[in-house]
């Protein structure tokens, strides 16, 4: 198979670290060089006659946590703003309006937005209401997920207390398809302990993931995280483990949180930030914001937790502006918990890591196809934050023949 050369081409260093073959020269956050593709796959990387790109590779992002019954609804809605618990009530009340056709209708939207960012997957969390059968959204969705080419993975989204009834959790783990999570908002419930640890035993007996919206506020009092760590622990549970929101960690004692992060290095288990709808609704005692709302970015990276970025609410309720993509959400992220340069330290936060953690192999670069990957006209990270256009990376090839 004959070898094409791509030059100016920059690849985030930490994507390049430790491989064979990948060689250039380090500009910035990027090693920069002359990309070899071999068919449609990738074959390396050497020196080239520049040492400044105009092009940059990376893999496609991927969105772990959003909320596609929800979005585009914040315009039907009589909604001044609020914190979680007026969201809650307003949101509650928009639910009349979630027919088939509008819950398709608003769910396309998302996923084209997300597309239109480069997305190779999403998942996205479905309230399941009172009932144990499953709601409208959930059989929905579980439709659009074959018709789509975007890989749509949905996480059923239940009350921990809920889960603490063992019939309650069966029954709705056994409408929960392979490749899709079990969910639970978990916040200063009764029966937390409880429907934590009937949730690990009934994911491990149906080999599903999990994944928890957890301590969604700045009360210390909330802990809910150290006990999914202790039970992720206590029952060694294998299969990706995600907790979202995390923001009352930021708030507990220097002890106390250096004692939760070290769990949740131990137990694997992954922690996705979510800075638009965290920043919108924590931190309102006043009228002027009192806190930041968001669970602490560094210290968990620096102590060995893998940490995720997703973009959460999108024009509801939770947030009333926004758009399913995961490079704004970084972008947005390094400025709401200080996420200093090098930037290819945190990408992965938005692509490799952010498939890790929902069950999603991430792709190599030594032999990867094309497929996997964007090309952004940018020659760093910093540009690419900031809005750089982007594209297939297969485009490469049409543009070799030209």
């Amino acid at each position: 198979m004959a070898t094409q050369l791509v030059p100016d081409v920059a690849i985030p260093c930490s994507l390049a670290e430790g491989l064979r073959g990948f060689v250039g020269e380090c500009h910035s956050d990027c090693l920069v060089g002359t990309l070899l593709l071999k068919g449609d796959r990738i074959g390396g990387l050497i020196r080239g006659d520049s040492t400044s790109a105009t092009k940059l590779l990376f893999p496609a992002p991927v969105e772990s946590h959003a909320h596609l019954d929800k979005c585009h609804t914040i315009d039907r809605m009589q909604f001044t703003g609020g914190d979680l618990s007026a969201a809650l009530e307003a949101q509650r009340a928009d639910k009349d309006n979630w027919t088939e056709e509008d819950l398709r209708t608003r769910a396309t939207r998302g996923l084209t937005e997300a597309s239109s960012a480069g997305c190779k997957a999403i998942r996205s969390h479905v309230d399941w209401g009172q009932e144990s059968s499953a709601p409208l959204a959930w059989s929905v969705f579980l439709e659009m997920a074959q018709d789509t080419k975007l890989h749509l993975q949905l996480a059923a989204l239940t009350g921990i207390d809920q889960l603490a009834d063992p019939a309650f959790a069966s029954k709705v783990s056994k409408q929960i398809p392979s490749g899709h999570a079990l969910g639970s908002f978990v916040l200063n419930h009764t029966r937390t302990r409880e429907g934590i640890l009937n949730a690990f035993k009934t994911a491990a007996d149906r080999g599903l993931a999990l994944d928890f919206h957890v301590d969604e506020t700045t009360d210390p009092s909330s802990n809910g995280l150290e006990i999914i760590a202790d039970i992720a622990l206590e029952t060694g549970h294998k299969g990706p483990i995600l907790c979202g929101h995390a923001v009352s960690l930021a708030s507990q004692p220097d002890e106390v949180r250096k004692r939760i992060i070290d769990k949740l290095a131990r137990a694997g288990i992954f922690i996705v930030s979510l800075p638009t709808t965290n920043l919108y609704l924590q931190g309102r005692a006043g009228s002027v914001p009192a806190a930041r709302g968001i669970t602490p970015i560094n210290e968990l990276r620096d102590m060995g937790v893998q940490v995720v970025i997703g973009t959460d609410n999108v024009r509801d309720a939770f947030c009333p502006v926004g758009r399913h993509d995961p490079v704004r959400a970084l972008e947005l992220a390094v400025l709401a918990s200080h996420l200093d340069p090098p930037l290819d330290l945190w990408l992965p936060a938005i692509t490799t890591t952010a498939g890790d953690a929902i069950g999603l192999s991430s792709p190599s670069l030594q032999d990867a196809p094309l497929s996997e990957f964007r090309i952004a006209d940018a020659s760093d990270l910093s540009i690419l934050v900031s809005g750089a256009a982007h594209r297939p990376a297969t485009t490469l090839l049409k543009e070799l023949t030209r």
